[in-house]
């Protein structure tokens, strides 16, 4: 199992972060985007490492168009010799319609088309095919010499991998069919994983003719540890916020369905409206913290993790949404590599 963590996005630390996650033995490191660009902090991080995969969990897809993330996707895997992993995902419609004021219809079949219109346009690249790809969303059918890219600045690493974030079926059955591997939400369960996300992929994969055979699963999991009374409770706090506050989005109520707790999504997405953070946190008991997160000191960490997700992650992270010292991670990563 490979481990990776987060590489953050303030690009005057980014080089020593990315260093410091090489040496202490992560595989890989991702960035996320929430206010600032993803993209950037993978160029400083592919600069000051030799190792280290670098990937975006996620990039706004529909913020997009597929040329610009295959130019995006071509450069970074160039630069980093090999290394780069494009996640994407496809937020919710009030974010693109009127944060990014793109078009939202249909997601998991405009997903689908992106993804293969990018695959399209590399293979124009690197292979010479003529572009010609024409769907219901998207159509690239002009390509010149003066803006095809080297074919040789990819030799010998290859496209990219492309990786999609989803909890819904359908997005989850577009990753199978499509993609190269699939990024967990933070907001699942294993029980979620394996009755519903893991068959969605299967289903997928049958669609294009393939098995799960060398498809990657990337699993962020909740974490709750310390090695103090006082740091067990700060980190429980922190999880508990950042559960309600998944729970409280109408597209992740299937998550909480299959356990029985479909009625606390209306409640938590009420409170929400109102502002009401932190009362929604207190509705998060230790029975749905110790569902959604490993709880323990951090030698029990390790342990459970394997046990939950050994047989079908094939990356995990740590989500934890609270502070703590890093070195605290480092017991449980040689665990979980040996493990």
């Amino acid at each position: 199992m490979k481990i990776d963590g987060g590489l953050g996005t303030d690009l005057t630390k980014v080089p020593n972060a990315a260093k410091e996650l090489e040496a202490a033995g992560y595989s890989g490191a991702w960035t996320a985007e929430t206010s600032h660009d993803p993209f950037f902090p993978l160029l400083l991080g592919a600069e000051h490492t030799s190792t280290l995969e670098l990937g975006t969990s996620i990039a706004v897809a529909f913020a997009r168009n597929p040329m610009n993330l295959a130019n995006i996707g071509w450069d970074l895997q160039a630069y980093s010799k090999g290394r780069f992993m494009l996640g994407l995902g496809s937020q919710i419609k009030p974010h693109i319609t009127k944060r990014f004021s793109m078009e939202w219809s249909h997601p998991a079949a405009r997903m689908r088309e992106m993804i293969l219109a990018i695959r399209a346009i590399w293979d124009t690249w690197e292979n010479g095919t003529k572009l010609d790809f024409r769907g219901d969303f998207y159509t690239h059918t002009l390509m010149t010499p003066f803006f095809t890219p080297d074919a040789k600045e990819l030799s010998p690493f290859g496209t990219p991998k492309i990786f999609l974030a989803g909890v819904g079926e359908l997005m989850t059955e577009v990753a199978g069919e499509v993609c190269d591997g699939f990024l967990c939400h933070g907001f699942t369960t294993e029980k979620y994983l394996r009755e519903v996300t893991i068959p969605a992929l299967a289903r997928g994969r049958a669609k294009a003719g393939k098995t799960m055979e060398g498809f990657e699963l990337v699993g962020p999991s909740f974490v709750v540890t310390g090695t103090t009374e006082e740091e067990m409770a700060a980190a429980a706090a922190g999880t508990r916020q950042q559960i309600a506050f998944y729970g409280s989005t109408p597209a992740y109520k299937g998550v909480l369905d299959i356990h029985g707790w479909g009625g606390l999504q209306e409640e938590l997405n009420g409170l929400s409206k109102q502002g009401n953070w932190v009362e929604m946190g207190n509705l998060i008991t230790d029975e749905i913290l110790n569902t959604f997160a490993v709880v323990g000191e951090p030698e029990r960490v390790a342990p459970e993790l394997i046990t939950r997700y050994g047989d079908v992650i094939d990356r995990l992270s740590f989500y934890a949404p609270y502070k703590a010292n890093p070195d605290r991670w480092l017991p449980v990563i040689d665990a979980l590599k040996k493990g």
